[in-house]
């Protein structure tokens, strides 16, 4: 029988309220996320030796209910999941959570209690995931996202960025028309991923699996991103756990001073970043536009990236900025006129206000066919 997504969400929600009190919300996702993601890998692919995930032995869900009551509980969860981490390649990736942390869990019998209740809730036959058909797992992937957003808004203004709402996501997708892609060998990229939900949204509208690359500098949400990848049947997608400026991790092929370039760019960075310059290399990102990006606002950085990770003559992007883009001065005025005078805009979309966590409104800029020099794409701001 189908699960309900109300009862679903219910049952999730309810394993926060569990871990309230010792830490705010930007913290307890990483152990309600690595919880849900260790049910849905064990529920869908324990003896299973094809599938996305490899459960090592004593590493199910059934091995951590064992645990349930135990004095060590918060250590041998630890230690499960480093084994599916291990075997897996995802180390530092899924085991960012740490559930022996006493000044989160608390001490004694208050954390075996704690973390016993939260795996029985994780027991409850709505998150049982072992029969659900493919065209079922999308389900688990919206409760994903269910909690992101309620964690974007419970963490408020600086800690809601690394979500993009579903709605604004598939806005991006379509105007940089991925559903009329024909290339089966297509890349998506975002240089700025957050929990991948943008990046996610933007590959569904695509008619076959695109190569999904994405970059988030907070290694503990580039985890996030990784997870919601698997969790919506996209495993094979990569994310790179680093700073887009001071190193980018995609680099062409044959030349490593180059930055690789994509089919579709997506993006929704930090606004106004104030510190894009530390450690920063250049790979010609801000050559030929007249004057470099100011050091305290990251905006036209973020900008001018995209704009060097784009394919040439086919590329495609979209990436939403604040309304200052259109009309501050000095440096950025004079990328502004270049970015005109190169034709590379095609359109700028205002969007509403209230539509992100803890900002007012925002706006992407549909950018079109660039008519200068050899990079003939598309860019969208």
């Amino acid at each position: 029988m189908a699960v309900k997504k109300s009862e679903l969400y219910s049952s999730l929600w309810a394993s926060c309220d569990k871990l309230r009190g010792g830490m705010d919300a930007s913290q307890y996702k990483d152990y309600i996320l690595t919880l849900l993601f260790i049910k849905y890998v064990s529920d869908k692919f324990k003896d299973e030796p094809y599938g996305a995930i490899v459960i090592p032995p004593k590493s199910s869900f059934e091995d951590l209910v064992a645990l349930k009551g135990k004095k060590n509980i918060g250590e041998e969860i630890d230690k499960l999941i480093a084994r599916i981490a291990e075997a897996n390649n995802l180390t530092n990736v899924i085991n960012n959570a740490h559930f022996n942390d006493e000044a989160k869990l608390g001490k004694g019998q208050e954390m075996v209690d704690k973390l016993t209740d939260l795996i029985a809730i994780f027991q409850r036959p709505e998150l049982n995931f072992k029969n659900n058909k493919a065209d079922d797992d999308d389900l688990i992937g919206d409760a994903y996202e269910f909690l992101m957003r309620n964690f974007a808004t419970a963490s408020g203004k600086s800690k809601g960025q690394f979500y993009t709402p579903a709605e604004v996501s598939r806005i991006l997708a379509r105007v940089i028309d991925v559903a009329d892609c024909k290339n089966k060998n297509a890349t998506i990229y975002d240089p700025a991923c957050g929990s991948g939900s943008l990046l996610i949204r933007a590959a569904n509208e695509a008619p076959f699996p695109l190569a999904i690359y994405g970059q988030e500098k907070d290694g503990s949400t580039a985890g996030l991103a990784k997870m919601n990848l698997v969790l919506h049947n996209k495993a094979e997608g990569e994310i790179a756990a680093d700073n887009t400026f001071s190193n980018p991790f995609y680099r062409n092929d044959s030349d490593d001073d180059q930055l690789r370039q994509f089919d579709y760019v997506v993006a929704n960075p930090p606004f106004s970043m104030k510190n894009w310059k530390d450690g920063l290399k250049e790979f010609g990102r801000f050559d030929d536009y007249g004057d470099r990006p100011p050091e305290k606002n990251g905006d036209y950085a973020w900008l001018l990236h995209i704009i060097k990770s784009m394919k040439n003559n086919t590329g495609k992007a979209a990436v939403i900025l604040p309304h200052g883009v259109l009309f501050r001065g000095n440096a950025e005025e004079t990328i502004r006129k270049n970015i005109i005078d190169r034709h590379l805009i095609k359109g700028i979309i205002g969007l509403p206000a209230n539509l992100f966590y803890g900002t007012g409104s925002s706006l992407y800029h549909r950018a079109g066919q660039r008519t200068c020099g050899r990079r003939n794409g598309h860019l969208y701001d």
